[in-house]
């Protein structure tokens, strides 16, 4: 009975969420990666949000303040993009505008490595990675360090647990892990969200988005970011599990996720939304 309770809860919080995003239709700045432009965009306006790619240091100070929250993504790092990440996350961190980071691939290059570590001290609200990941940011506040495979994982989300709420103690983010069960923890509560389907992982840019669609979600409720993170989670598992009903392959799944994100109705969401406490 309690965890059914629990469930009727979060499930409650999760359509109050989305239900303001589709009224206030935050706008949501995003400076990431070539690859994953259309489908992070494509979320965000599926989902009831504003997106918009604005990449140019010359635009932060002029637009930034204006956001209502801001989504960094490293994946296609230069040291001409750099610059213009650092200047919106100093921005938004003065200006208490809730922002979201995503360490793509951050073990891939010394660069990458000190340029993630560089904007986790402009303090984001949410830091969300894979579990190798996380693991290997985590590595930057102790001596063990992280094997990871390009973007890939190489490791499940439960075997980051311990590096997550190292980093969410640490930086003071919500920490969110994506894996097969997603974990957010804020460094002492750990919540899983058990949402989403494996084809997902055949999408590029599914993780980009989800990260896009948590600065959606941080944007209406900044001060419980730990239940946005999570809820935004739950969201976009349960459109990958309706789109996977109609899909053929990745192609057509990713087509019925976005419709099924757009069309989502409250009692679906609570019939389908799967949160539990893990710790």
């Amino acid at each position: 009975m309690e965890d059914s309770n629990k469930r009727l809860e979060w499930g409650k919080t999760t359509w109050k969420l989305l239900s303001e995003i589709r009224t206030q239709s935050p706008l949501i700045q995003c400076i990431t990666n070539f690859v994953s432009m259309d489908l992070m965009a494509n979320t965000l306006l599926s989902a009831g949000a504003s997106p918009a790619m604005v990449h140019s240091v010359e635009e932060i100070p002029d637009f930034t303040p204006r956001v209502s929250a801001l989504c960094i993504n490293v994946g296609t790092l230069s040291p001409d993009s750099l610059p213009a990440m650092i200047t919106a996350a100093k921005l938004c961190s003065q200006l208490d505008i809730p922002w979201v980071l995503d360490p793509v691939a951050v073990s891939a290059s010394a660069f990458r490595f000190k340029a993630c570590v560089q904007l986790v001290i402009f303090k984001p609200t949410v830091i969300r990675g894979n579990a190798s990941e996380i693991i290997a940011l985590s590595s930057s506040y102790q001596s063990s360090a992280s094997a990871a495979k390009g973007v890939d994982s190489t490791h499940d989300s439960m075997d980051a647990v311990e590096a997550a709420k190292l980093l969410a103690h640490i930086s003071g983010s919500i920490v969110a892990v994506s894996g097969a069960t997603d974990i957010v923890t804020d460094g002492y509560q750990v919540v899983g969200a058990h949402n989403g389907v494996p084809l997902m992982q055949k999408i590029t840019a599914t993780g980009c988005s989800v990260t896009a669609l948590i600065a959606a979600f941080v944007a209406v409720d900044k001060s419980h970011a730990l239940d946005a993170a999570v809820s935004a989670l739950s969201v976009f598992g349960i459109a990958g599990e309706l789109g996977m009903k109609m899909a053929k392959g990745p192609a057509s799944l990713r087509m019925h996720l976005i419709d099924a994100l757009y069309g989502l109705d409250e009692a679906t969401l609570q019939s389908h939304v799967n949160i539990t406490s893990l710790c």
